[in-house]
């Protein structure tokens, strides 16, 4: 599906490549059957929007938006076990998945960064997309509801993918509680957070301790659709590509 690879790169870490192939990628959003008018619209500008601004500026509001405290973070085991070590099973579970359907990790990306995870829901029918989406339809009518008291642009992206998933979560049944939460990504909120890794590193040196949770891998640049997945010989020979 077209229309869920220009919204994982929209997604995703913003990069040149992108506005320098907009015309490409407005010219494949054309052909994207499964969006209707209004849908389209949006998409389109977006990626407009998107291309106009200096690309530092938009690398910048993307970091502040997404990579600053956990409320907005785009890891969706994140917002299901924080820093557990369930998560860590999770992870795992999840690459055996891309992995049973012929797909393997060509990026250095935890499993569970959505872009990737939308990558390879690109790659099935809209069945299984549907599915895929509906999984993760509780998170994504979080993130709408959580970037729209935020006024960020990258809202709609999240309210869009919960109409092509077909789920009944409405972020706009979330808006209350949103509007309660304290914010994690403000310097008391983020000096908090590192006093209490620092503790939990300290305890993790005794001899009891649990270990070291991995640490995210930096972002590897994408082409002008997101990249992260190869598809194995053995699945291309089963598709008897």
């Amino acid at each position: 599906m077209i229309a869920l690879r220009i919204i994982a790169r929209l997604l995703d870490y913003p990069q040149q490549d992108f506005v320098d192939h907009q015309d490409e990628v407005l010219a494949a959003l054309a052909q994207a059957e499964e969006l209707d008018a209004e849908q389209q619209t949006l998409l389109v500008s977006l990626i407009q929007k998107s291309a106009s601004r200096p690309l530092l500026d938009r690398q910048a509001e993307y970091c502040e938006l997404f990579d600053r405290g956990r409320a907005t973070s785009l890891l969706l085991f994140e917002h299901v076990h924080g820093e557990s070590r369930d998560r860590g099973q999770a992870m795992v579970d999840l690459l055996a998945q891309y992995r049973a359907d012929g797909l393997e990790l060509n990026a250095k990306e935890l499993p569970d960064f959505l872009p990737l995870y939308l990558e390879y829901l690109a790659q099935g029918d809209r069945a299984r997309i549907r599915r895929g989406l509906q999984d993760v339809a509780p998170i994504l009518a979080l993130l709408a509801a959580r970037l729209e008291e935020r006024q960020s642009d990258f809202a709609p992206l999240f309210s869009l993918l919960l109409a092509l998933s077909g789920s009944s979560a409405n972020p706009a049944l979330l808006q209350e509680q949103v509007a309660q939460e304290a914010r994690d990504d403000t310097p008391a909120a983020l000096d908090a957070v590192w006093e209490e890794e620092q503790v939990a590193f300290i305890a993790q040196m005794n001899p009891g301790g649990s270990g070291c949770e991995p640490a995210q891998q930096p972002r590897s640049s994408a082409a002008v659709m997101p990249q992260y997945l190869d598809i194995s010989a053995s699945s291309q020979a089963a598709r008897g590509e």
